[in-house]
């Protein structure tokens, strides 16, 4: 939202995100567009003396291709999605001129640690001295965590939900409220965890603006509109189908999948069938929990290293009420799922990134 408001604005824009759905590609662009194949080829093979000496991760050789791109184009400005946590990610050798956290929620425990405070500490290494940060969302149990880092790095904090309230209405509309002041917004993401995020996003328009960036309200309204069609964002409660509908999220952390729920919730349909597939690195239990057990499920796995496999997916499914079949593709359970549905019937697919990744009309 970001990377599509400041292109509206006229700054030549980079964006760095991660992971990609379908080609490496997208995880680099500048004004929308992808870096070329050629470059990345060019840069690996520029830099392999030093990948051979240090025996740098994947991702970090990744982030060292996008600085470098965005140094080689000039950029006026880069959106730089950090990876895992921030205290220790590779993104955060930059210094910014504005640091944006989101809200906080269980994920990559084996890294970031076992309790939401530990979490939001390594979040929190991102907040730079004097750099003014904005938290998307003030929750009680980390914002002590967030105000005595921005205290100890002499750091302005703003905690986006303080100053903006935001409700989701029909068709992509936002209602926003500031400071005495209703609008609206049109919006081309959806879900409902996209209050919190357009809260973020404004906020940090605010303080741009107090940095010196020129922004006035044509873009950020031209922008928020275009974002898919703007940065090629996708996945995000994406519609992909209609009669029966479908719908995919890339949400897989606990925060996520709270809020993909509240969404089907919200969504009226028949029946409801859940393509789902999940990675084996985390512990599932929490998520699974969470889910609708009305619904039908089709297990599956994606084609990664890191998938859980469909079969013990459904094991762990069963234990807390959740019935349904096993798949040997993603698109196979998809198929399943339609040949099963009428059209007045709700079809979600997700659990995990790598899931809507393989979604093929996406």
């Amino acid at each position: 939202m970001l990377a599509a408001v400041l292109q509206a604005a006229g700054y030549k824009t980079g964006l760095y995100t991660s992971p990609h759905l379908k080609e490496f590609t997208e995880r680099i662009r500048i004004n929308g567009i992808e870096v070329s194949k050629e470059f990345v080829v060019d840069f690996v093979e520029r830099i392999q003396p030093s990948i051979e000496k240090i025996n740098p991760s994947f991702f970090e050789i990744t982030v060292a291709m996008a600085f470098d791109y965005f140094a080689h184009q000039q950029v006026d400005v880069a959106v730089i999605e950090v990876g895992l946590g921030g205290r220790l990610d590779s993104t955060n050798v930059i210094t910014p001129a504005l640091s944006l956290i989101t809200n906080i929620s269980w994920d990559h425990m084996d890294f970031l640690g076992d309790t939401l405070e530990k979490i939001a500490f390594e979040k929190a290494g991102i907040i730079k001295p004097k750099v003014p940060v904005v938290i998307s969302e003030r929750q009680p149990e980390v914002a002590q965590v967030f105000i005595n880092k921005a205290h100890e790095m002499s750091s302005s904090i703003t905690f986006a939900s303080d100053h903006y309230q935001v409700l989701a209405e029909a068709g992509g509309q936002y209602s926003i409220h500031h400071e005495n002041k209703d609008y609206t917004l049109q919006v081309d993401l959806t879900g409902g965890y996209q209050t919190r995020n357009i809260a973020g996003v404004l906020a940090c328009l605010d303080v741009l603006k107090k940095c010196g960036f020129t922004i006035d309200d044509k873009p950020i309204q031209q922008g928020l509109r275009n974002v898919m069609k703007t940065t090629g964002l996708r996945g995000r409660w994406q519609t992909i189908g209609h009669n029966p509908l479908m719908i995919c999220d890339t949400g897989h952390n606990e925060g996520g999948i709270r809020e993909i729920v509240r969404q089907i919730q919200a969504t009226r349909y028949r029946k409801l069938h859940m393509v789902i597939g999940m990675v084996r690195d985390k512990d599932i239990t929490k998520i699974l929990g969470l889910l609708p057990t009305e619904a039908t499920y089709y297990y599956c796995a994606a084609t990664i290293p890191r998938a859980m496999p469909a079969e013990e997916l459904k094991i762990k499914a069963e234990r807390v009420g959740l019935k349904g079949n096993v798949y040997a593709t993603v698109n196979e359970a998809m198929e399943a799922a339609k040949r099963n549905s009428r059209e007045d019937d709700f079809i979600f697919i997700g659990g995990s990134t790598y899931v809507v990744a393989e979604v093929e009309n996406l």
